[in-house]
């Protein structure tokens, strides 16, 4: 687990990288290419926009419904927004992304905050 917070703390710190030199007010896909490259600067594994299958009784449902923002050392997920508010609806996205993924650990990351630290929501998998 400690390795894991140290991960999610210097994703955090890309963020709080890249909102610092940015600022507010930008799409979403302006913040997910800088966030992309400021991960490569850390020399973190990165991959965005990482399909998503979805699965139902052992049958695929779609294999390009849905796509992860940003994908860290195949650990932690990473969904980026740039909105006025982050509403329970993200919050349960970025859970049921973990829960198909299989994967550990969230963060939720609205850029259209005055202070980033106000922006980042951790979501842990309870698998």
């Amino acid at each position: 687990m400690t390795e894991l917070n140290a991960l999610s703390s210097q994703v955090i710190k890309a963020a709080i990288n890249v909102h610092s030199a940015l600022g507010p007010g930008l799409l979403e896909s302006v913040y997910q290419k800088c966030m992309a490259i400021e991960l490569d600067a850390m020399n973190l594994k990165n991959e965005t926009e990482v399909p998503l299958p979805i699965t139902y009784r052992d049958q695929e449902i779609t294999d390009d419904g849905h796509r992860i923002d940003i994908l860290v050392e195949n650990t932690i997920i990473v969904e980026l927004k740039s909105v006025e508010m982050v509403k329970s609806v993200h919050k349960k996205q970025l859970l049921t992304y973990l829960r198909i993924s299989g994967k550990p650990l969230g963060l939720l990351i609205n850029f259209n905050e005055t202070l980033l630290k106000e922006g980042i929501t951790r979501i842990v998998n309870q698998r």
